[in-house]
Order: C-alpha cells, then structure tokens, then sequence
C-alpha cells in the first residue's frame, strides 16, 4: 500500500474542501450582516480552504495524467 493518497481521495478532499469554503462564506455574511466582526474569521478560513481546494484539484488532475501515460 502506497503511503501518498490515491486520486480519488484527493478529488474527496477538494470537494471537502470546497464545502468548508462555501459554508464559510455563508458564516461571513452572515457575521458581518448582523454587524458583528467575527465575520473576518470566516473570511480568513474560505481563503484557506480555497487555496486547499485548488491544491488537491490540481493535485488530482496530475496524478490522474501521469496514470494514464504510465498505465
């Protein structure tokens, strides 16, 4: 069993990702609409989680090119 995840898990943790990045966007709006600033919080995790996201997609876009010119 290989130590790295395989590309399948890690289109999972790009589509997990992606879901903590749009609830936390919602959480933001919602802090700043009731005027508290906790909302920069919120923003501050949907930065993070987006930059996870394009990680593991690409991630999984180039496990996904090398196994099929290797395979």
């Amino acid at each position: 069993m290989s130590a790295s995840p395989s590309s399948d898990s890690t289109r999972r943790l790009a589509y997990y990702a992606l879901a903590v990045c749009v609830l936390s966007v919602a959480a933001a709006v919602v802090s700043f609409v009731q005027g508290s600033w906790l909302g920069v919080v919120w923003v501050l995790l949907a930065g993070l989680s987006s930059n996870m996201t394009w990680y593991y997609a690409r991630r999984g876009r180039v496990r996904d090119r090398a196994g099929s010119v290797t395979g």
